[in-house]
């Protein structure tokens, strides 16, 4: 957990992908957005872990 690097871009694309199936929610056809919507949790969930990992790793 050393590459702080990769991980504010995981959590940046993470994000933006929620955020943009959200604006874009009517426009999406009907199959595509239960799987990217599953996928946009999956990816924040990690992302939120990969968070607190690195919080509470930063204080050791």
């Amino acid at each position: 957990m050393t590459d702080s690097g990769s991980i504010l871009t995981f959590i940046l694309v993470s994000f933006c992908l929620a955020i943009i199936l959200i604006m874009k929610k009517d426009s999406l056809p009907s199959p595509f957005k239960r799987y990217l919507a599953l996928l946009a949790i999956v990816m924040v969930s990690i992302s939120f872990i990969l968070v607190l990992i690195s919080f509470f790793g930063a204080g050791m």
